[in-house]
């Protein structure tokens, strides 16, 4: 796996720890220890998003601009075989 590959997927691992914290809260909204970790992996998920899009393509339309330039339509197209 390139590390392309394995960055998208540390954001998904990422992703879906914050989905299953974010249920847990859901249900235990004054778990503090939980809190807490919902705001450490968020801060990671940012961080890990905002890296790949900088070195590949933007993962959120936030993302799409790099200085001057829009790099929204970047991305490889699914017929293009290199999408995630």
């Amino acid at each position: 796996m390139g590390s392309k590959e394995q960055l998208l997927h540390d954001i998904g691992i990422v992703g879906f720890v914050l989905i299953e914290l974010g249920l847990y809260l859901d249900t235990h909204p004054s778990d503090r220890g939980a809190m807490e970790y919902f705001n450490h992996y968020s801060r990671i998920k940012q961080q890990m998003t905002k890296e790949f899009s900088m070195k590949y393509f933007p993962l959120t339309l936030e993302l799409a601009e790099s200085g001057k330039e829009w790099r929204w339509g970047s991305a490889p197209l699914p017929w293009e075989g290199e999408c995630v």
